[in-house]
């Protein structure tokens, strides 16, 4: 994922008990200085479409640089009024930067320009131990397996090697042993390089105190096409209802559990619309995954059912992909070190969230729930009719 795009301000884990902690108002609308007034003052009175223009194709962002990523220019766009789809590049641009500037506190949007910084540097110094793990090379990092299910790019053919233990969550045998000995000694090298330059390491997010965010030092491209070429494929297949099939960006880190690392992993859900979660090695004992139900926001805390609970053994070299608001956490690491890498794929532009029945175990029972009521209020009804006929 880009850098300059608003989803570095999500690298955030939720955790179940304490609510997600992102209630910020915002602001009142800022012209950004410089910001020629007439450029977009004919528009500022017009509302953005609630749901995108499917048949309107965006005009090309990719030269853009700034504070947002050009994909949530191209993403936006479906969304302008009709006056304005088309008008001058120039002129979209401004005004969606206009609106998105309403949304976006002062604050964050420094943090955002110190962590750019702070990877430019990072990318201009540091010198990678494995420089084939920065471009894509499918057959040394995949098994034979995986990729051939890839390629045939069906249901069937994706189901021919993995299982689904419980409903949403599946494992697979993806990774080559190879690509996951060099991936843990180029974060080991980068580590022993940041603490020998003495640079503060930016952690994966709120919750981790330990691992590396892999974008950080270079290895940003090749996990898009990661994401691109290998997951979203999948995730197009599993899960479309909640943007699995046009992911545009990501969030890419290893985490660290040990004696001396983090232990374990607090009950959370994810930043993310679908999760990959590999364990790439070492030896340990311990660290299952747990899984306790899809939730929306409404019902982040809501009792698990039965048929929810699930405990997954991490093996390394092999997957699980799950939606990021599966709730789960790690059980603590009895002995040695394990080390994972994770995917959070992104849809910046979500429309599925207001769905919520759709994908949220508590919606669907309470929507069964209230279908069971109606029938037997209509029963008793018709029980309480028939009994007053005469005849």
């Amino acid at each position: 994922m880009a850098l300059d795009g608003p989803a570095e301000r999500r690298d955030e884990l939720v955790q179940v008990e304490m609510g997600n902690g992102n209630g910020v108002a915002p602001p009142q609308p800022l012209r950004p200085a410089g910001r020629p007034a007439a450029a977009t003052a004919p528009y500022l009175d017009r509302r953005l479409r609630l749901n995108p223009n499917a048949e309107h194709k965006p005009q090309d962002y990719s030269d853009v640089r700034g504070e947002y990523a050009p994909v949530v220019y191209s993403a936006l766009e479906r969304h302008l009024p009709p006056s304005l789809l088309d008008a001058d590049r120039d002129v979209k641009l401004h005004f969606m930067r206009d609106i998105l500037a309403r949304y976006w506190p002062q604050g964050e949007r420094n943090k955002v320009q110190r962590h750019k910084e702070y990877r430019q540097r990072i990318l201009h110094l540091y010198k990678p131990l494995h420089e084939e793990l920065y471009n894509m090379h499918p057959s040394e990092f995949f098994l034979p397996t995986f990729l051939e299910a890839v390629r045939s790019n069906s249901e069937e053919s994706f189901r021919s090697f993995m299982t689904e233990p419980i409903p949403g969550v599946y494992t697979f045998a993806m990774l080559q042993p190879t690509f996951c000995e060099m991936l843990l000694e180029e974060v080991e090298n980068f580590e022993k390089w940041v603490h020998a330059m003495k640079f503060k390491i930016m952690r994966p997010n709120t919750m981790n105190k330990y691992g590396a965010v892999l974008d950080d030092f270079g290895l940003e491209a090749m996990l898009n096409q990661f994401m691109e070429q290998f997951v979203a494929p999948i995730s197009r297949v599993f899960y479309p209802e909640v943007g699995g099939g046009t992911l545009d960006s990501h969030h890419a880190f290893v985490v660290e559990y040990g004696k001396d690392r983090d232990v374990e992993l607090g009950f959370h859900v994810d930043d993310s619309e679908v999760t990959l979660n590999v364990c790439l090695g070492k030896q340990f004992s311990g660290g299952e995954l747990y899984f306790r139900g899809i939730r929306c926001e409404n019902h982040v805390n809501s009792e698990t059912q039965h048929e929810e609970m699930y405990d997954y053994t991490h093996i390394p070299g092999q997957a699980v992909l799950h939606r990021g608001r599966h709730r789960h956490g790690a059980r603590a690491i009895s002995s040695g070190l394990r080390i994972n890498l994770l995917l959070w794929c992104r849809r910046e532009m979500k429309k599925y969230q207001k769905d919520f029945p759709t994908w949220c175990g508590e919606c669907q029972r309470e929507k069964r729930g209230r279908q069971s009521q109606c029938v037997k209020a209509t029963k008793m009804a018709f029980l309480r009719g028939a009994g007053g006929a005469t005849i």
